[in-house]
């Protein structure tokens, strides 16, 4: 179903609303992104994949604002980041949510109350209409409203994962970032949650920025694919330009043998 809705034509991407441009990241000495460049397009499903411990994570943290960099210019809605008022940054923040590893749900929390955390930060509205809103959030992430009522230990995988990002989506923002969103999941959870994704996208207009090493999300799922080596973007197309790269990092990601048994005869080396 993720294939046909990508290749449906619905979602057609649009101008930048996250730049990244000539980004450093340094832990001591050592430089995790390296003069990085980057976009992320309005209406786009982007992955972004790299080597296990390449900073994947770090990128999308550095964006957000949670890991400092060294250097470089992290634009936002045609914001510099730099530049804003806490004020406006708190305005901008407005506009993305985030899914974490593993949902980071509060566990002290139910379901219901830590979709309404972000509304409980950024806006000054009743009880009654915050549990609206949280349940018509549940609804959208293909929750029961049973599930509010829950504590994170009570969950299963899936269901964790649905509900982290029925709270990514509490402000209604632009653009969702998602951290390994399907991991951990079987298949068939990992597909149905691709699946929510897409459609979120196309009827939402919501931008997407998933990191992930899932092959099935990337060959169905994203619109482009980013890879990070050494600090940089090293590829930056879609699924087939992936395929076609002489990059070895991309050749044995994209043409090994999981891989031949997850994408079939397009990840087979010729």
């Amino acid at each position: 179903m993720a294939a046909e809705l990508q290749t449906s034509g619905i979602r057609t991407p649009g101008e930048v609303i996250i730049s990244v441009r000539g980004l450093v990241v340094a832990f001591g000495q050592k430089r995790v992104m390296d003069k990085l460049d980057l976009d992320i397009r309005r209406g786009e499903i982007m992955g972004f994949i790299g080597p296990s411990g390449s900073g994947k994570s770090v990128l999308m943290r550095s964006i957000l604002g949670l890991v400092p960099k060294s250097s470089g210019q992290i634009s936002a809605f045609g914001a510099d980041l730099d530049r804003l008022s806490t004020l406006d940054r708190r305005g901008l923040e407005r506009r993305w949510g985030v899914l974490f590893q593993q949902g980071a749900l509060f566990s002290s929390l139910t379901v219901l109350q830590n979709i309404q955390v972000p509304m409980r930060e950024y806006w000054h509205i009743s009880q009654r209409l915050m549990d609206e809103l949280a349940y018509s959030k549940l609804a959208l992430v293909g929750l029961k409203p049973d599930a509010g009522t829950k504590y994170p230990s009570e969950l299963s995988g899936g269901m964790i994962k649905r509900a982290a990002l029925a709270r990514a989506l509490a402000l209604d923002p632009e653009i969702v970032f998602l951290d390994e969103p399907t991991s951990g999941l079987d298949p068939i959870g990992a597909g149905e949650f691709d699946d929510l994704i897409v459609t979120l996208s196309n009827t939402l207009g919501l931008s997407v920025f998933m990191v992930t090493h899932d092959l099935g999300s990337l060959s169905t799922v994203c619109d482009r694919i980013a890879a990070l080596g050494n600090g940089r973007i090293i590829a930056d197309g879609d699924i087939d330009a992936m395929l076609r790269s002489d990059n070895p990092w991309l050749k044995m990601y994209f043409h090994g043998k999981r891989a031949g048994s997850i994408l079939g005869d397009r990840g087979r080396a010729d």
